[in-house]
């Protein structure tokens, strides 16, 4: 496996992912160095049942918990604003304002559909690739991805009465 190529191919995806999980730059650069490090020192165990993506992507997700547990960190999340129920949340996070309040919703989504919603809008995982991650079938990641959907839309929706 050539590793500068790896990093190289997959650098900015799996950044991509940590910033979605960690929303914050320099955690989300640490923890993706760090997955490129344990990638390179663990390769044995790799096995090719899942695409190299994915593997990191594993690899990054347990390494950015790992790190969340060390800092014990309790994130106080303020007042949602309103997200007007007729927009649609992917073509919302665009908005650099309306991705901040959906990432305040999301704080407080129950997982698997936070992880689910941010793989696939943040990290623009395909739903195969996330149900690789899971350990599902892709059938699951879609059912998973569009409940968690509804379920920000909902509480938007609510703040919005």
């Amino acid at each position: 496996m050539d590793y500068e190529k790896l990093y190289k191919a997959y650098y900015l995806q799996v950044y991509s992912y940590t910033i979605s999980l960690a929303k914050n730059r320099e955690i989300a650069e640490e923890i993706t160095q760090n997955t490129f490090y344990k990638a390179v020192s663990t390769t044995s165990q790799f096995k090719g049942k899942s695409d190299e993506l994915t593997w990191l992507c594993s690899i990054a997700k347990n390494l950015y918990h790992d790190e969340m547990r060390s800092r014990q960190r309790v994130t106080d999340v303020s007042e949602i604003n309103d997200l007007p129920s007729n927009e649609n949340v992917e073509n919302s996070v665009a908005d650099s304002d309306m991705a901040f309040r959906i990432h305040l919703v999301l704080h407080r989504l129950e997982e698997p559909y936070k992880e689910v919603f941010q793989l696939r809008v943040f990290g623009e995982l395909s739903f195969s690739q996330i149900a690789a991650i899971f350990g599902k079938t892709e059938s699951w990641a879609r059912v998973t991805y569009h409940r968690a959907k509804l379920k920000i839309q909902e509480r938007m929706d609510e703040k919005h009465e």
